[in-house]
């Protein structure tokens, strides 16, 4: 099927690369994935390569940031394990689901890299006006077998009303709602709402953002199995960094 944006878009006029920060699974205590965080060619941030971008370079954007992580993963990933591969993407930059996939399709086997392996998430803070246009996205995604997730769960524009119109395979609790939560019963009211909401939908639930044991014991106390953020390891530039599952940074230390 023909895509008309994909055919006006224009090429970016400038490179970038990304960063990989892990997903840990807390139960197996191994590394589950590890996510794409688009860097400037010098490490630069995600808000310098961000910036840059025009309104007519969105979908070409989007384009080859999905190239460029399965590029560099099949590099990065040892060969014996199933990792998944986390690819954040713009349902604005989606015009036509099936056509906007054959750069990604093209670049799994270009690279020999699974799709199955390949998780596709968008932030809950970039506004969705049609449901229904996005509820195509995800059917057609997994129609390929990729994974399908919600990223900022509970700070967004749409919060559960977008569990009502469709479910994902997974949604990653915002970090504000994560920060300090084994000492705000605020925040442990809200989180224990969504951990039971997406347990009766069967999504499996990440939280975000931890940077301290006590949050992270919370959570994981709470039915929390996956977990992401500096308390386990920063991102790191065109590497995959060492990850630390201990109660102590330092200890207990392993490479995904």
């Amino acid at each position: 099927m023909a895509c008309d944006g994909c055919a006006t878009s224009l090429k970016l006029d400038f490179d970038f690369s990304m960063a990989f920060q892990p997903i840990y699974d807390a139960v197996d205590d191994r590394i589950w994935g590890y996510e794409a965080l688009v860097r400037g060619l010098s490490g630069e941030s995600a808000f310098d390569v961000l910036s840059r971008i025009t309104p007519l370079q969105k979908y070409r954007f989007d384009q080859d940031c999905r190239v460029k992580a399965i590029e560099l993963a099949s590099r990065l990933f040892p060969a014996d394990e199933h990792l998944k591969l986390s690819i954040n993407f713009m349902p604005k930059a989606v015009y036509e689901p099936s056509a906007c996939l054959r750069a990604t399709l093209r670049a799994a086997e270009q690279y020999s890299f699974p799709t199955s392996s390949i998780m596709f998430e968008f932030t809950e803070n970039e506004e969705v006006t049609d449901t229904a246009h996005l509820t195509n996205i995800i059917t057609e995604y997994r129609r390929h077998g990729f994974t399908t997730a919600i990223d900022d769960f509970g700070a967004g524009h749409a919060g559960l009303g977008l569990l009502v119109e469709f479910q994902p395979d997974l949604i990653k609790i915002d970090m504000k709602l994560v920060r300090g939560v084994d000492n705000s019963p605020a925040r442990q009211a809200v989180v224990n709402g969504i951990v039971g909401i997406a347990g009766e939908l069967g999504i499996t639930v990440l939280a975000e953002g931890v940077e301290t044991e006590a949050e992270f014991r919370y959570l994981k106390a709470g039915g929390i199995r996956l977990f992401q953020g500096y308390w386990f390891a920063k991102p790191a530039f065109e590497e995959l960094p060492q990850v630390h599952s201990g109660s102590t940074p330092g200890t207990n230390a392993f490479v995904g």
